[in-house]
């Protein structure tokens, strides 16, 4: 196959709706990210762009929850997302927002491309519309029951239970997310892509010309969509935020987001190159390959067939790069397709979906805000198990494990013999190489092989294969060191030692290089370490690439092992969220029988103080209060002593039914009853004043 002249890498564009979790980076990020880095450790031109998706539902549903505006939505997750991308390592050229103006210019310009040729057809159709809130609901305002799984919580678009994409008209039993109420089927206008009039195109691109090279799981998903026969898909929608439709007769409509949200990609890299013939990219060493660079070379990304263009997204979002995107850019006749979507399945946690939504999740910024210094870790432990073509399971041990078995034990622990022992016996300075023993010759035959072999498993896309390629490098040194026990012969053979020690050092060397795309800041850790300066790829699997003589830096460690408390407290942190999420999603018990203002009038609610408090004999339940109402001292008898103790309400204020009927409880008489509230969880809290009053003040 030639190699093509340049690539366009692009990630999937997160919602900035809120927080993004772990699982995310196992589907699109990290992935995408290792394989730039190798383009660019190879020397090859590359743009790899990314952003935040700001348009559709989830947007506006989100400034619901938090009582705000959807700009103050997509400003505050942008901030969020970008930063913690930027703190795991992800080297994007941009991360652009589909809120900025070249956005909506290119998304309008690609919408009247297809329009002007007529490929958009016009329809009238009914649209659930909901009457209380008196708009027409698009996908995500509307829920229901799948008619795939049965989730009684599937939206107007897709089933998160089961992946299923839908249409709202599917849904069993629909209402409407504003109001809660069932909608009604109400007449409008959009404008609609027939997906049928390109089934046979897209079966000859995809089913003919890359049944060999695309993923089984994105291959299978797409034939499916394919045999089962396309629909016209509308790509506007009735809505106030997102992209004005750019026609005169489409006042209230803004362009669908999945319309406009791959487009995305065009237009960050419209944006980038505007930046870097500006001198305003944010990047303080942009590629070599763009001096020189004018604006509209973005067109050589987008445009020129000897580019290849790969879409890295999750299982859920095949069918929007590998059927409707592909559409809409050979429809305009301008732009090239896709070569591979190497799409990854759901990563699940501890046995279960992740759900930011279920409180089932570990959410990137909550990692980082615990383990601040070890992005690479993370990257390590989702490398090791991305569910490349099935869902793969990520667990707090196991994150554990792979610290401290192989990062620590193996990869860290090779680097720091190899450079603690230099230190020791050749004051720092790489010793030369003498005569050549058989496990020598065998040790460096060996690791020339590592660079090609990893590098063919990241061009097939088997990142967990070449990220095993890379632990299995370290694991060749720390083996080596082993069986030569240059710590042993340092006592009658100083030039033996010298020769290991120049090996297991090349070796350290050639990891610096060929572990940069998979741990970053280990391997600047590492080349700093060296005293050496970023290699590329090309140099790898070569046992010259330390000069005798040359003098490096101090060892330092660079990985700490992770203790079990630590570990332990991640899992509780975890059980103790989804708990919450759970009470704080229970719906509230219902009002009690109607009553009238006369009947609330009886009652005689008053503050009054605990003078004395004792656990009751033989009684689980029961404290003997002694309260001072301001009329009288009585006493009560309160069941509260599974939640408090007599110590912890002596000399409390509370809210006393003082003119309840007396009542005896275990043969005392209770002359009034203490008001509490109780919690989803069970819990009872005292009700109290919010500052001190005098005994007996009413309560009204």
């Amino acid at each position: 196959m030639t190699e093509p002249k340049r690539y366009l890498v692009t990630a999937a564009l997160p919602y900035a709706n809120g927080p993004k979790h772990i699982g995310h980076l196992a589907g699109a990020y990290i992935p995408s990210d290792v394989y730039v880095r190798y383009l660019r450790s190879q020397g090859r031109d590359v743009v790899f762009v990314c952003g935040s998706d700001e348009h559709g539902t989830a947007i506006p549903n989100q400034a619901l929850k938090e009582n705000t505006t959807p700009k103050a939505i997509i400003d505050k997750y942008d901030a969020q997302i970008r930063d913690c991308f930027f703190k795991l390592g992800m080297s994007f050229d941009i991360y652009h927002r589909t809120s900025e103006p070249i956005h909506h210019q290119t998304s309008q310009e690609i919408f009247k491309t297809l329009y002007n040729k007529g490929l958009l057809t016009e329809e009238i159709s009914e649209q659930y519309f909901d009457v209380t809130a008196n708009t027409f609901l698009a996908d995500r305002y509307i829920m229901g029951t799948c008619p795939k799984c049965g989730n009684p919580n599937a939206y107007g678009d897709q089933c998160e239970k089961c992946g299923s994409t839908l249409s709202p008209r599917e849904l069993i039993n629909p209402r409407s997310t504003l109001s809660g109420n069932p909608p009604v089927l109400k007449s409008t206008k959009h404008w609609y892509l027939p997906l049928q009039n390109y089934e046979t195109w897209l079966s000859d691109w995809i089913l003919k010309s890359h049944k060999d090279d695309w993923k089984v799981n994105v291959y299978g998903q797409c034939k499916s969509w394919i045999d089962a026969g396309l629909q016209p898909r509308a790509m506007t929608r009735d809505l106030d935020w997102g992209i004005k439709v750019p026609l005169p007769d489409a006042e209230g409509k803004v362009l669908y987001v999945w319309f406009d949200a791959p487009i995305g990609y065009i237009s960050a890299t419209r944006a980038l190159f505007q930046e870097i013939t500006t001198n305003k990219t944010k990047f303080a060493t942009p590629q070599k390959y763009f001096a020189g660079a004018t604006a509209d070379d973005w067109k050589k990304y987008w445009q020129d067939k000897d580019t290849k263009l790969l879409h890295f997204v999750g299982k859920d979002n095949i069918v929007f790069h590998c059927i409707i995107f592909p559409i809409m850019l050979h429809a305009t006749g301008e732009y090239i397709l896709p070569d591979n979507v190497p799409a990854n399945e759901f990563m699940n946690l501890e046995g279960d979906k992740m759900s930011t939504s279920r409180g089932w999740s570990i959410e990137m910024h909550e990692y980082l805000a615990d383990f601040p210094d070890k992005p690479d870790v993370l990257r390590y432990a989702l490398l090791t198990n991305l569910p490349e073509t099935k869902d793969s399971e990520f667990t707090w041990k196991d994150f554990q494990a792979k610290n401290n078995n192989e990062l620590v034990a193996i990869f860290g622990n090779f680097v720091n013999r190899a450079l603690v022992l230099t230190q020791k016996y050749f004051d720092n300075k790489v010793p030369a190489l003498g005569v050549l023993s058989e496990t020598d010759s065998k040790v460096l035959a060996e690791l020339k092989e590592f660079p090609s072999r990893i590098g063919q498993s990241l061009e097939s896309y088997r990142f967990r294969e070449a990220t095993a390629g890379l632990m299995d490098l370290a694991r060749l040194g720390n083996k080596y060191l082993a069986e030569t026990e240059p710590w042993k012969l340092a006592k009658t053979d100083m030039a033996r030692v010298g020769t290991i020690l120049n090996v297991a050092l090349q070796i350290a060397a050639n990891l610096s290089i060929v572990a940069e795309p998979f741990l970053p800041f280990s391997a600047t850790k590492l080349r700093e370490m060296l005293q050496q300066s970023a290699g590329k790829w090309a140099q790898a699997g070569n046992s010259e690439l330390l000069a005798v003589g040359h003098s490096l830096g101090a060892p330092t460690l660079l990985f700490e092992k992770i203790e079990d408390e630590v570990i332990n407290a991640q899992i509780k942190k975890l059980n103790d969220n989804k708990k919450a999420m759970e009470l704080a999603n229970q719906p509230a018990e219902p009002a009690k029988p109607e009553i009238s203002f006369d009947d609330f009038q009886k009652m005689d609610i008053r503050v009054g103080t605990i003078l004395q408090a004792e656990r009751v004999e033989k009684s689980k339940k029961l404290l003997k209060l002694q309260v001072d109402t301001g009329i009288d001292t009585r006493t009560v008898m309160s069941g509260i002593a599974e939640h408090f103790s007599p110590e912890e309400v002596t000399g409390k204020q509370v809210t006393i039914l003082v003119n309840l009927a007396p009542r005896k409880i275990m043969g005392v008489e209770s002359q009034g009853m203490i008001l509490m509230a109780a919690d989803k969880d069970g819990k009872l809290r005292l009700l109290q004043p919010n500052e001190g009053v005098s005994p007996g003040a009413t309560v009204s």
